[in-house]
């Protein structure tokens, strides 16, 4: 683009050159989203209803406020993050892991917010000053479709249809809601759970706001355009819920009529990623200490690797000069460093690209994007974390028993929404809440109220139902 820009500033004499890069530059900026349409308060299922408020909390606070005090939030407090949780409630589960996501993403939409309105003047007292409300409700939100057991629970759902007993489902359903179950992802059901309508639940599921929405759905395309790294945003029951969203908020449509549905990312999106990526990757690092998989100088080492030399020595110094002799302590105080500088280097980076993000053509997460000392740091974290966490004996004991958990639990419950005359059908469907709609005559419907029941179960509770399933576990008194 530069050269249009150049080219209409150099005094060009020719009127047809002129006419053709102004043409081009036109055409470049009606395939930009806005940030005043991108962010609006409207509320899904609630839009008649748009102008009656009258609170002195903002519509994005509200939306804050109402997953802090919901169910599923709740329940991520016995989801597994990546350690067990018997016996080490001390390190992060769901919740926890939650929380500082959404404290990390309030600080980065708050950080872009004071940047971009120097930048932007015309956006000084319009609902961008909210995006840091906006993105810390919306990390809060982006864990409530994750199912038991951490990702091997939501490899379980996607296996047991693409592998399993369920594979003999196929010619039974339509082949986008086959897509939909043996591509089963978290970021899709997160979605659902808040904007589907459950029965006896009201339009628009939690009502939350369009752009909070909007800002969770990490890869806003359908199923069918998953490919191999099997990512979706929506199920094909939500899609128009999100088609919806997206044209109210001139999200860019990237994919042509007649192939799968997809469309360029809300630019918030980017800031939630991004607060995830640094809470879970800095945080698990932390975890691995306390848990004495790593030494305390793995441990140093791994978190002062984010700075050059002379910061190094500057933070020894402080430690040293606050008197701070507790290893847990230092480790504390170089985990908050860590986060503090990839905050920044996300802020940064979002806000050095903000053009690319706004037209859809910006490539990566914007942790891939930050200087070289902090990406050469959070690449090296994620390689031990690999070796040294995730592939750890407690952590891979999890995960073998998360899966035979989830795998007997769909098995069980599928065949009875399958055979829902069968006796035994009829006491284990007994068992589901009347919000999901496991008697609906549509075969479709009934599966998806057996992933909608087993993926919102907590770990304790899979276990439990498991045990009673298989008769391990009787209420005798």
């Amino acid at each position: 683009m530069q050269f249009v820009k150049t080219a209409l500033h150099s005094g060009i004499q020719n009127k047809f050159y002129y006419l053709f890069c102004y043409s081009i530059l036109l055409l470049y900026f009606c395939h930009m989203m806005n940030w005043k349409q991108l962010l609006s308060n409207k509320r899904l299922g609630q839009e008649h209803r748009h102008l009656q408020r009258d609170d002195d909390r903002t519509e994005f606070k509200r939306d804050y406020d109402r997953l802090i005090f919901s169910t599923p939030f709740r329940r991520l407090q016995n989801k597994t993050q990546v350690f067990p949780l018997p016996g080490s409630i001390f390190v992060h589960n769901r919740l926890t892991h939650s929380l500082e996501v959404a404290s990390v993403g309030m600080s980065l939409g708050n950080d872009v917010c004071h940047i971009l309105t120097k930048r932007h003047p015309e956006l000084h007292d319009t609902l961008f000053q909210e995006i840091g409300t906006i993105v810390s409700a919306a990390c809060l939100a982006h864990d409530l479709g994750n199912p038991p057991f951490g990702h091997s629970g939501e490899k379980a759902i996607q296996a047991f249809f693409s592998e399993g007993n369920g594979k003999a489902l196929k010619s039974m359903v339509s082949s986008r809601f086959w897509d939909d179950i043996t591509h089963f992802e978290g970021n899709a059901n997160a979605l659902r759970i808040l904007a589907h309508r459950f029965n006896g639940r009201r339009e628009g599921g939690f009502a939350m706001t369009y752009s909070m929405l909007a800002s969770i759905v990490k890869y806003p395309f359908a199923s069918s355009a998953a490919g191999d790294h099997g990512k979706f945003g929506f199920f094909g029951s939500e899609e128009p819920i999100y088609c919806k969203i997206a044209d109210e908020l001139g999200i860019i449509c990237k994919s042509k009529p007649g192939e799968p549905l997809m469309y360029a990312r809300h630019p918030l999106v980017y800031l939630v990623e991004a607060a995830d990526d640094i809470c879970y990757e800095i945080m698990d690092i932390e975890d691995a200490y306390k848990l004495k998989i790593n030494t305390f100088e793995e441990t140093s080492e791994l978190l002062l690797g984010f700075f050059d030399e002379e910061s190094r020595v500057q933070m020894l110094k402080r430690i040293d000069d606050e008197g701070i002799t507790d290893r847990n302590e230092q480790v504390v105080y170089m985990r908050a460093r860590a986060i503090g500088k990839l905050e920044a280097e996300c802020v940064r980076v979002f806000c050095e690209h903000e053009e690319e993000i706004l037209s859809g053509s910006f490539e990566g997460s914007l942790i891939s994007h930050v200087e070289p000392i902090a990406k050469a740091a959070y690449e090296h974290c994620t390689e031990v974390s690999f070796k040294r966490i995730y592939c750890s004996k407690p952590v891979l004991d999890i995960e073998l028993s998360g899966y035979k958990i989830m795998d007997t639990l769909m098995d069980t419950l599928t065949d009875a929404a399958v055979n829902p005359t069968r006796f035994h059908s009829k006491q284990l469907i007994r068992r589901f809440s009347s919000q999901y709609e496991i008697n609906s005559p549509d075969l479709e419907t009934r599966i998806m109220a057996v992933i909608d029941y087993v993926s919102g179960m907590t770990d304790v509770y899979a276990l439990d139902i498991y045990q009673k399933i298989n008769g391990i576990s009787l209420p005798i008194v």
